[in-house]
């Protein structure tokens, strides 16, 4: 896999791109599914609109970088106008466009957010145009990639729509979860939103592996391009990882089944809720390790 320094820069541009959506979409779906009142605390607030940051840089700075890249050009070309004008005068440019303009909208949701709390995130309204930024940015993602290179595009697509989505709201709650309810531990918020969240976040692994399995198959063909090109072998790494994932979820869900009863009746002792948050942190930081192996993929031939 050719790893020049421009490429380099142009992983980590959708790389963040794809962090800052999960954050921001997952966060938001969060906070208008399972735990409304969490738009007025601090905490919660920073992660959404930490997302929202990391999505613009990483979509603004994705443009520039793959200018460089298809022309051959070094990391400081991000900020050459000619370069980056033959990018927007080309359909994928135009996509990328298209995602500034959608994180702008999605700064207006949020802008809400921050403003009205719990009114917004309760209020249909405010669902609706969550609902619409959400759909569009999901919707690019997957115009970016290689679902539309498949023999069946419109399965391929799909497939990646709800593959995104399902990554969204786990890895989004996920660090809602972590860094917005368990560390506050307040039993009443345990009570209500973890078990919400364990049956959230089984379901988007259900769909993540069977969308996954249809995206996979269309994108390479054959099992046997899974050892045999960059592409499969990066996969292959991102199947492995997940496995993991789905093994650090199992202590979670055990815990949640067994100790979060005992948790809420002790108030959310420390020593309690302890090897709960320790295995949400390493689902969190695994599940990040996907989404910088889905930023590989994106830019890698499957045929190669």
């Amino acid at each position: 896999m050719d790893l020049s320094p421009v490429k380099v820069c142009y992983i980590a541009a959708r790389a963040v791109d794809y962090l800052g959506m999960t954050l921001f979409l997952g966060g938001l779906l969060f906070l208008a599914v399972l735990w409304p009142g969490g738009a007025d605390q601090r905490p919660a607030r920073r992660i959404v609109v930490t997302g929202w940051v990391l999505g613009v840089l990483g979509t603004v700075t994705a443009i520039g970088f793959e200018g460089a890249w298809i022309s051959q050009r070094g990391p400081g070309a991000v900020f050459d106008w000619q370069i980056v004008s033959q990018v927007l005068d080309v359909h994928f440019g135009q996509i990328w466009v298209a995602r500034v303009l959608l994180w702008l909208l999605g700064g207006v949701v949020l802008a809400q957010l921050l403003q009205r709390g719990r009114v917004a995130a309760g209020a249909l309204a405010w669902r609706t145009g969550f609902a619409a930024v959400a759909f569009g940015l999901l919707r690019t993602t997957g115009m970016t990639g290689h679902a539309a290179e498949t023999a069946r595009p419109l399965l391929a697509q799909v497939a990646d729509f709800a593959h995104v989505l399902g990554v969204c709201a786990w890895l989004g709650g996920l660090v809602m979860l972590l860094l917005g309810v368990l560390v506050r531990r307040r039993p009443d918020e345990l009570a209500a939103v973890v078990p919400r969240y364990s049956v959230l976040a089984m379901g988007s692994v259900l769909v993540i592996v069977c969308a996954g399995v249809v995206l996979a198959w269309q994108t390479l063909g054959s099992l046997g391009k899974l050892v045999s090109t960059g592409y499969g072998r990066t996969l292959l790494f991102k199947i492995v990882v997940l496995a993991g994932i789905l093994l650090v979820a199992q202590g979670s869900r055990r815990w949640v089944n067994r100790r979060l009863d005992f948790a809420v009746v002790l108030r959310g002792d420390s020593a309690t809720v302890r090897p709960f948050v320790y295995s949400v942190a390493v689902e969190t930081v695994l599940v990040i390790a996907v989404v910088v192996a889905a930023a590989l993929l994106v830019t890698a031939s499957p045929g190669r």
